[in-house]
C-alpha cells in the first residue's frame, strides 16, 4: 500500500507531517504508518511514544476491525529507542519516566481488543522489535536486509520496553534468553522458524498475506512448549540462571559488563510473575543506563554510525575488483568481496596459490552465503586470472603481495600502465609508506591504502590510508567501498604502522619482553584478559604469526623506537611461528585448546600498566602527529580494529578515566624501570581531556587539512617532487 504524505502549511511555514499517519483502507482495517520526517530512521523517541499513546487511546474509543502498523521509510521498520536520549540523560528519575512511558504504550498496544499486526521490513531492533512483540501478529518481508533482534546488551543495558517478558512468552525462555544475552539478530526466515514471526513473504504479497492472516487467526500466539513452561519453576529456574551466568561470565564478566547478568537475575527472580518482571525491568534498565560501561558502549555506538557515514554521499563505483596476490590476505579479501556481490578476478605469480585460496573461498561461501544457490553465485563471481587480464577491466585493483618495497613498486608500475583512466589503485600494506610507493607512479593521486586485517571475515574494520599525494575523492570512494563490504572505514594518514599496528606493536612487544624475563605466558595473558582484552597478547601474537610480527616490527624500527626482542627473533628463526606452525608461545594441537609453551614466575602487579600504558602512550603520539583526526576516531579504531576493551571506551578514554597526572606518573615509572626504552610523549602536557583536543604538532599541520591540494612535477621517469599548496 502506497501512502502519500502531504505537508501542512500554517502561518507561512511548512509543518512536517505527523510521526504516525493513519490510513483507512476502507474495509475496517486501519493502517498506521510511522514516518518521522525529522530523522533518517524511525526511532521510539519520547515524542513518537507520546504521539502513539494518543493514537492508541483514540482507537480504544473508536476501535477498527484490525490495526496494521508499518514503516513509511524504505530504510526499515523501527531501529529502536532513542539511544541519544539514554546517552544524554544522566538523571535516573527522568530516565525512568522515559522507560515507563514506553511500557505504558506497549501495554496499551498489547491489550487492544482487536487484532494488531506489525509489518516488518529492514531493521526491527530493540524498542522497534518490542513494539512488534506487543502486537498480536508479525509479518516480515522476506529480504536479505530484514533483521530482527534485541541487541541492547551491546549498549550496556537490556530490553526495557517489555521485551524481557514478551519474547520468552512467544518463543520460549531458553531461546529468548539466548537472543537477548548475545544481542544476535535474526533474518526473516530465522524469525519464522523460531516463532518470532508468523509469516515471511515477498513485498508483493504483503497485503494478501496480512488479509489472510487476519481472516484466519484470532488469538495471540504463545509458546506452549512443556520444557519452556517447566523451566520457570523451582528447582530448574535457579539451575538455568546459574548455567547462563557461567556461560556469560566467560565472554562478558559481570564486573565489566553488568547488563546481561542483570537480565539473568531479573529472569531468575521474576520469570514466573510477568507483571513483577515488567516492573523490575524498568528499574534495572534505568540503573544500567547511567553506568560507565553503558556510557562507553553508547559512545562507541555513535562512533560506529559516524564511521559508516564516512563513505556517505560518495559512490564507490566498484563493480569489478582485481586482486594481485592469492596468499592468505589477498585470497581472503577477494573471497569476502565476491561474497558481497562484486565481481573479482584473482591473480598470483605462483599458480599453486590459487587452489588453496579458492578452497578457503568455497568454505567461506558455504558458511556465510545463506544457501547453496547463493554460495554458487558467489563462487561464480570469483574468477582465477593467471595472466592478469582483469586489470584493464577493473574499477579497483588491490595489490596484496609480500611486504617488500621494491617488489611492490615494480608491481605498481606494471599495474598503472594497464589501468582504466578512472580506476583506483590500492595497496594492502601494513607498514610501508604510501609516499614511497607513490614515487614510482605517474598518477599517484589515485593510490591509497586499504589495510584489511586477518582474518578478513571476522575483522570489522578497514584502515583507509591517505598518502600526501592521494586525492580526496579517492579516499572517499575507498571509504564507500569499505562500507559496501559491511566494514567500518577508518581514515588514517600515511604514517609508519598507520594506527592499529602502531599501537598494537608496543603492547605485543612488551608481552614478549615479559616472557623473556621469565614470567609465565599464561599469567601475562591472564593479566591482559583481566583488563578486558578479548585475548592475551602472546596468544594474539601466535594467531597473527610471529614472523609477521617480526616483519612489521623491523619495518617500523626504521622510523620508531621499535626494537624486536631477542626471544621473538629466536622463535622465528627456529620455525616456531605461532598457530600456523603448531607452536609459538603456545602449543596449538589440531582441534584442541592452545597450551602455553613456557611456564615461569607469576606476572607482577604492574603487568597491566606495562602492557596497556605503552599502547596508550603510542595513542597520544599518533594523535599529536595527526594520523587520525580526533581522539574519538582513535578510540573507535582500536576497539573495532584491535579489540581494545569496549567497556573502557578505547585507549584515550581509559587514560581519561585515570587522569592525565596519573597516566604520566605511571609512564615515567615504566620509563625509568625500562632504562628509557619508553619515552613519555610530549602530547600529555598539552592534551585537553575536557575537549579531547591537542595542538597540532609543527610539521604535521597538513595532515589535519581536509582539503589540501598538492602540486607536483615529474622529474625523470619515476621521481616526483612534492610542493605543498593550499586548499
Amino acid at each position: 500500500m502506497t501512502i502519500e504524505v502531504k505537508e501542512k502549511k500554517m502561518n507561512n511555514r511548512i509543518d512536517p507531517p505527523p510521526i504516525w499517519q493513519p490510513c483507512d483502507s476502507g474495509d475496517g482495517i486501519l493502517w498506521l504508518i510511522m514516518n518521522d520526517a525529522k530523522r533518517s530512521v524511525n526511532l521510539l523517541s519520547i515524542e513518537a511514544l507520546e504521539a502513539l499513546s494518543t493514537t492508541l487511546q483514540e482507537l480504544r474509543i473508536h476501535p477498527p476491525k484490525a490495526l496494521v502498523i508499518r514503516s513509511g521509510k524504505p530504510s526499515g521498520f523501527i531501529a529502536g529507542a532513542d539511544v541519544a536520549a539514554f546517552a544524554n540523560e544522566r538523571h535516573p528519575i527522568r530516565l525512568m519516566a522515559y522507560i515507563r512511558l514506553g511500557h505504558e504504550v506497549m501495554d496499551t498496544l498489547a491489550n487492544l481488543p482487536f487484532p494488531t499486526v506489525a509489518v516488518i521490513h529492514g531493521h526491527a531492533l530493540g524498542g522497534g522489535l518490542e513494539l512488534a512483540l506487543a502486537c498480536r501478529h508479525r509479518v516480515v518481508v522476506d529480504d536479505p536486509t530484514t533483521r530482527l533482534g534485541l541487541p541492547e546488551v551491546q549498549l550496556g543495558i537490556h530490553p526495557g520496553f517489555g521485551g524481557s517478558v514478551r519474547l520468552p512468552a512467544l518463543i520460549g525462555h531458553a531461546a529468548a534468553m539466548k537472543l537477548m544475552l548475545t544481542g544476535r539478530t535474526l533474518s526473516a526466515r530465522e524469525a519464522v522458524r523460531l516463532g518470532l514471526a508468523d509469516l515471511a513473504v515477498p513485498p508483493r504479497h504483503l497485503e494478501t498475506a496480512i488479509l489472510d492472516l487476519l481472516s484466519t487467526a484470532a488469538s495471540r500466539r504463545t509458546c506452549s512448549g512443556f520444557r519452556s513452561r517447566l523451566l520457570v519453576h523451582w528447582p530448574l529456574r535457579p539451575l538455568a540462571a546459574l548455567a547462563w551466568h557461567r556461560a556469560t561470565e566467560s565472554k562478558a564478566p559481570a564486573h565489566h559488563y553488568p547488563a546481561p547478568h542483570a537480565l539473568i537475575d531479573l529472569w531468575h527472580q521474576h520469570a514466573n510473575n510477568p507483571q513483577a518482571m515488567l516492573e523490575a525491568e524498568q528499574k534495572s534498565v534505568a540503573a544500567l543506563a547511567t553506568t560507565q560501561t553503558a556510557r562507553h558502549l553508547t559512545r562507541l555506538f555513535f562512533l560506529r554510525e559516524r564511521m559508516k557515514g564516512m563513505g556517505k554521499g560518495s559512490l564507490a563505483g566498484i563493480h569489478h575488483l582485481h586482486v594481485v596476490g592469492a596468499g592468505v590476505m589477498g585470497g581472503d579479501i577477494a573471497a569476502w568481496v565476491a561474497l558481497k556481490g562484486i565481481r573479482v578476478t584473482l591473480q598470483d605469480s605462483h599458480p599453486t596459490r590459487l587452489g588453496p585460496a579458492f578452497k578457503r573461498a568455497a568454505e567461506l561461501f558455504s558458511r556465510k552465503a545463506g544457501g547453496w544457490r547463493q554460495a554458487r553465485e558467489a563462487m561464480d563471481r570469483l574468477i582465477p586470472d593467471l595472466n592478469g587480464d582483469g586489470v584493464a577491466k577493473a574499477d579497483l585493483v588491490i595489490e596484496a603481495i609480500s611486504e617488500n618495497l621494491s617488489a611492490k613498486q615494480a608491481l605498481l608500475i606494471e599495474l598503472e600502465s594497464r589501468l582504466k583512466p578512472e580506476a583506483l589503485l590500492a595497496t594492502n600494506t601494513s607498514a610501508l609508506s604510501l609516499q614511497e610507493l607513490a614515487l614510482v607512479l605517474k598518477r599517484p593521486e589515485r593510490l591509497f591504502g586499504l589495510h584489511f586485517f586477518n582474518p578478513v571475515e571476522k575483522m570489522g574494520l578497514i584502515e583507509v590510508v591517505s598518502g600526501p599525494l592521494t586525492h580526496e575523492e579517492t579516499t572517499k570512494r575507498g571509504c564507500a567501498f569499505a562500507v559496501s563490504l559491511d566494514r567500518l572505514p577508518l581514515l588514517v594518514q600515511d604514517s609508519p604502522g598507520f594506527l592499529i599496528n602502531r599501537l598494537l606493536m608496543p603492547y605485543l612487544l612488551e608481552a614478549v619482553l615479559m616472557a623473556s624475563e621469565g614470567f609465565s605466558v599464561a599469567s601475562v595473558d591472564a593479566a591482559a584478559r583481566g583488563f578486558g582484552m578479548p585475548m592475551g597478547p602472546l596468544l594474539l601474537a601466535d594467531q597473527v604469526g610471529l614472523d609477521i610480527i617480526l616483519s612489521v616490527c623491523e619495518n617500523l624500527s626504521v622510523n620508531l623506537n621499535c626494537a624486536a626482542p631477542t626471544l621473538l627473533r629466536e622463535r622465528v628463526n627456529s620455525g616456531h611461528l605461532g598457530k600456523k606452525s603448531g607452536q609459538g608461545f603456545y602449543h596449538h594441537p589440531p582441534g584442541k585448546p592452545a597450551r602455553p609453551v613456557q611456564s615461569g614466575r607469576q606476572a607482577p602487579e604492574d603487568t597491566v600498566d606495562r602492557l596497556i600504558l605503552p599502547m596508550v602512550n603510542a595513542a597520544m603520539t599518533t594523535l599529536r602527529q595527526g594520523v587520525v583526526t580526533d581522539a574519538d576516531l582513535l578510540d573507535a579504531g582500536m576497539v573495532f580494529g584491535a579489540g581494545f576493551a569496549p567497556f573502557r571506551g578505547g585507549p584515550l578514554s581509559y587514560a581519561k578515566s585515570l587522569g592525565k597526572e596519573e597516566v604520566t606518573r605511571r609512564l615515567r615509572e615504566i620509563s625509568i624501570r625500562s632504562n628509557g626504552r619508553l619515552e613519555v610523549d610530549s602530547g600529555w602536557k598539552t592534551f585537553d581531556f575536557a575537549t579531547e583536543t591537542i595542538p597540532v604538532e609543527k610539521g604535521h599541520e597538513q595532515e589535519y587539512h581536509k582539503r589540501t591540494t598538492y602540486y607536483f612535477t615529474t622529474v625523470g621517469k619515476n621521481l616526483i617532487r612534492l610542493i605543498p599548496g593550499t586548499g
